[in-house]
C-alpha cells in the first residue's frame, strides 16, 4: 500500500514539474513574441569623405549621424558601400531600404524625411595656372566639363541636359576627384564639377590641392538619408521616416548634431 501511495505521489510531483516547464515554456514565447528584436535597416552608401567615409576612426559626418539616430533598440543598420549609380539602383529597386546622402534632384523619386543630414555645393575646379570661372551658365560655353553620373548640378541641370556635348560623363566612385584632376592637369577638359567639401579633401590627401583651385560654386543644397519607394516595404519605411525625423529634432535640440559637424569642421 505504501509502495503504492509513494508512486501516486512521484507521478503527481513529476505532473507538476512538467506543468510549471510548460508554463514557463509559453511565457518565454508569449514574452518573445511581445517584445521583437530590432528591425534591420539595410542601408546603401558611397565613399564620399568627409561625409561618408571608409575610416572605422572617422567614419564621416552623415554616417556618425546616421548612426546616432538609429542608436536605439529599434532599428539595427547595415550599412554598405557601392559606385553612386549602383548605390541608387539598389534603392529604388527595393533591395536596400535606404540611400545615402542624395539632394533630392539626384533621386526624385525616393522617399524623403522633412530633415536633411547635411548639405553640399558643387564647385568647379580648374588648374592653377587657368583663369577661367564660373559665373553663371554664360560662362559655360565652348568649356569641357567632367561631371559623375547621376549627380545634380542645381540651376545648371537644364544647361546640362541641353548641352550634354560639353560634358564628359563618369562614374562616381572614390578615384574620381583624383582622376578628374588629373584629366585636368593633363589638358583632356577645361574644369571638373563636384561637392566642394569632397574635392577639398581628396585634393589634400593627394597633394593635389597647389594644383587645382576653385573657379566658382553653384547653389547650395540639402542632403538627406533617402528611402525605398518599394511598396513591398511601405509599413518599414513608413515607421522608419517618421522615426527619423523625431530623433533628428531631438538630437539637434540637444546639440548633438552640431557636435558632430564641429568635429568635422563643418559649419
Amino acid at each position: 500500500m505504501r509502495k503504492v501511495t509513494l508512486i501516486k505521489l512521484q507521478a503527481t510531483a513529476m505532473l507538476k514539474l512538467l506543468l510549471l516547464f510548460t508554463f514557463i515554456a509559453i511565457t518565454t514565447v508569449v514574452r518573445s513574441s511581445e517584445m521583437p528584436g530590432p528591425q534591420k535597416l539595410t542601408v546603401a552608401a558611397i565613399d564620399w569623405c568627409p561625409q561618408i567615409c571608409s575610416s572605422k576612426d572617422r567614419p564621416g559626418y552623415v554616417i556618425e549621424i546616421i548612426k546616432e539616430v538609429f542608436s536605439g533598440e529599434k532599428y539595427q543598420l547595415q550599412i554598405d558601400y557601392f559606385p553612386w549609380s549602383r548605390a541608387i539602383r539598389n534603392v529604388t529597386s527595393g533591395q536596400y531600404d535606404a540611400l545615402l546622402s542624395p539632394a533630392k534632384k539626384e533621386a526624385p523619386h525616393l522617399v524623403y524625411p522633412l530633415k536633411a543630414v547635411g548639405s553640399q555645393r558643387m564647385c568647379f575646379f580648374v588648374k592653377e595656372s587657368s583663369n577661367w570661372k564660373y559665373e553663371g551658365a554664360e560662362s559655360l560655353k565652348g568649356v569641357s566639363i567632367g561631371i559623375a553620373t547621376d549627380t545634380s548640378i542645381e540651376e545648371l541641370n537644364g544647361y546640362m541636359s541641353k548641352h550634354p556635348e560639353q560634358f564628359q560623363f563618369q562614374p562616381y566612385h572614390e578615384r574620381f576627384v583624383k582622376q578628374n584632376a588629373l584629366k585636368l592637369l593633363k589638358g583632356r577638359m577645361d574644369t571638373f564639377i563636384f561637392t566642394l567639401n569632397t574635392t577639398q579633401h581628396t585634393l589634400k590627401n593627394e597633394n593635389l590641392d597647389g594644383k587645382v583651385k576653385n573657379a566658382g560654386c553653384t547653389s547650395k543644397a540639402s542632403i538627406y538619408m533617402a528611402f525605398t519607394p518599394n511598396l513591398s516595404k511601405q509599413t518599414l519605411i513608413n515607421g522608419g521616416v517618421a522615426y527619423f525625423d523625431k530623433r533628428m529634432s531631438k538630437l539637434t535640440k540637444e546639440g548633438t548634431i552640431e557636435k558632430i559637424l564641429k568635429k568635422y569642421k563643418i559649419e
